[in-house]
């Protein structure tokens, strides 16, 4: 798990940036030292929970291995998966993520309502790696 990335689990899950108290620029991943808005003169950066859900903005997918200088195993199977570029509902921002495990791009179109739940980037027999996906949003609202 990245520190300070994320926090909650299930429905609690959420992306957490950085809002700057003089401009209210919003940043993800969160921004510790200073406001990144050349036309802010700065502010006091807090921490808030981002939007679950926002819209396709961008996708793709990856299906074959990375290459040199990439690290990956070559002895485990490469499996493909998508990564999608979401704006976020309310802060307009846009924040790449992979798709939850059997959505694939031809699942996706620019547009597409999907929302942020908890993912496993990797696991070995001693840890596992947490991180989000992105998935398509229930209709239910």
């Amino acid at each position: 798990m990245v520190a300070g990335w994320f926090t909650g689990h299930g429905d609690d899950f959420r992306l957490l940036g950085t809002r700057c108290s003089a401009c209210a620029a919003v940043f993800f991943p969160r921004e510790d030292a200073h406001c990144r808005n050349p036309g802010c003169s700065g502010g006091e950066l807090l921490e808030v929970p981002l939007s679950r859900r926002g819209r396709v903005w961008s996708y793709t997918d990856s299906r074959y291995r990375p290459p040199s200088p990439y690290v990956s195993d070559p002895e485990l199977p490469w499996e493909s998966y998508a990564l999608i570029a979401v704006e976020l509902e309310y802060e307009r921002i846009v924040v790449l993520g992979q798709a939850v495990p059997g959505v694939n791009a031809t699942d996706l179109a620019v547009g597409t309502e999907v929302e942020v739940v908890p993912g496993v980037l990797c696991e070995d027999a001693e840890t596992i790696w947490t991180t989000w996906h992105w998935r398509p949003a229930e209709v239910t609202r």
